[in-house]
């Protein structure tokens, strides 16, 4: 039963896998990478809405140079280089992966990581540990403070 259940979901799979593929055409279009184009760089004038989304003048602009540029064969890394080196790199709503930038996005990540695996670390050490408990002289010490003094 179990080996017929995983047959069906492996096929069930592989026409998910070859339905996805056959819809998704190798090359996109001209205004599909305007689009995308857009929604990667950010508005300059708003703050962390990209050119896409924008209404402002600015954004309207650079859709207009963005359609252009691709329109005269430009590549999306040129464009994407000439909007950093005009606006600098916090113009992409995705920054680079390196230099500060990995800082930036990886330092808070690994802290995160680093405290999690402190966090198991220290449960597994506390469980392994025995619990203590009091030897005769502590007892002693606390019959001790316990009877009422006479006087």
């Amino acid at each position: 039963m179990n080996t017929r259940i995983a047959w069906v979901v492996l096929v069930v799979l592989v026409l998910v896998v070859a339905v996805v593929a056959a819809t998704q055409s190798g090359e996109p279009s001209r205004t599909e990478r305007v689009q995308a184009l857009a929604e990667e760089i950010q508005c300059p004038e708003c703050e962390g809405v990209s050119v896409a989304q924008s209404l402002a003048p600015t954004s309207r602009a650079i859709r207009k140079d963005l359609q252009r540029r691709v329109d005269a064969g430009e590549s999306d890394e040129e464009i994407r280089a000439e909007y950093v080196d005009r606006y600098g790199e916090s113009i992409l709503l995705d920054p680079d992966g390196s230099g500060l930038g990995v800082l930036v996005w990886g330092l808070p990540v690994a802290l995160l990581i680093a405290g999690a695996g402190a966090l198991v670390f220290a449960s597994r050490r506390w469980r392994r540990e025995p619990l203590m408990h009091a030897t005769d002289a502590d007892d002693a010490l606390v019959q001790r403070t316990r009877r009422p003094e006479r006087t």
